[in-house]
């Protein structure tokens, strides 16, 4: 396979990814979920949490966010530095976020601070972020990704200039 078709496959497998990510929990979650509504003795507590179990059911089977604002994507990648693929790693990253956004699709969160528009394509400058980790003497990545919305998980300060 030359590197044409290896970005191509990167690029689907990774849209792929971050549309999983955008309707289905980890496990580990799923299954802490699962233990505290079996704790939980109030019944407000006990509606809401089978009204979550029944919305991850209902994305996971429509293959749609089981959130609507599902934020601006962060990448956390730790990557071999003889990676087939690292001097395109980004530009994967942001086409599969893209592709990702149209398919899914995702929320469109991405906007350009100084131009005051939003891409519609949740990318632009500095979006999606990535945080690297670069590691001598491998050719494996690692590749984590966040949806961070504006709520509780990605607060925000403004200042002025």
């Amino acid at each position: 396979m030359d590197k044409k078709q290896q970005k191509e496959k990167m690029i689907e497998l990774m849209s792929n990814f971050i549309s999983l990510v955008s309707y289905k929990l980890p496990d580990d979650v799923e299954s802490k979920l699962r233990e505290l509504s079996e704790e939980e003795s109030n019944q407000l507590a006990k509606t809401i949490y089978k009204t979550m179990f029944e919305n991850q059911k209902i994305a996971y089977k429509l293959k749609r966010p089981s959130c609507q604002d599902t934020g601006v994507l962060q990448f956390f990648v730790k990557c071999g530095e003889d990676f087939p693929l690292i001097g395109q790693l980004e530009s994967i990253l942001r086409e599969s976020t893209y592709k990702a956004t149209k398919e899914t699709p995702l929320r469109h969160n991405s906007v350009e601070t100084f131009d005051e528009f939003n891409t519609g394509k949740n990318i632009g400058s500095g979006t999606p972020s990535i945080f690297w980790e670069v590691v001598e003497g491998s050719d494996k990545a690692e590749i984590y990704t966040y949806m961070a919305g504006g709520g509780c998980t990605l607060p925000g300060v403004a200042t002025v200039l």
